[in-house]
């Protein structure tokens, strides 16, 4: 399951990304993230089949849950990574506009 939701994560944002027409959000760092967690997925998936054989096909539910769960957290968490970097970056410089404007206003005051 883990796998499954960061692939799809990754293949979007590489869509979106592919799809751009400029380059402010700086969805690069969000597909190195997505992509380097679906390898590390891949990897593990290969593992536990070698260690499992057939009865890696028949998860029990509770497993399938919890890796859910694991995946939507891997995603959220890469999204937060995403976000704080794109506000310290402040690529259209929005931001600062904000705190300049906020600062000439109690400067007048």
């Amino acid at each position: 399951m883990t796998l499954l939701i960061t692939v799809f994560a990754a293949v979007i944002v590489t869509v979106k990304w592919y799809n751009r027409k400029d380059d402010d959000m700086r969805l690069g760092i969000l597909i190195f993230m997505y992509w380097g967690a679906s390898l590390m997925w891949l990897v593990d998936a290969i593992f536990e089949y070698v260690e499992l054989r057939a009865d890696y096909f028949v998860p029990v539910i509770s497993d399938m849950v919890n890796d859910a769960f694991l995946g939507l957290a891997v995603v959220a968490l890469g999204l937060v990574i995403w976000l704080v970097r794109l506000l310290i970056i402040d690529p259209k410089g929005r931001i600062r506009e904000v705190l300049s404007k906020k600062e000439k206003r109690s400067i007048s005051k």
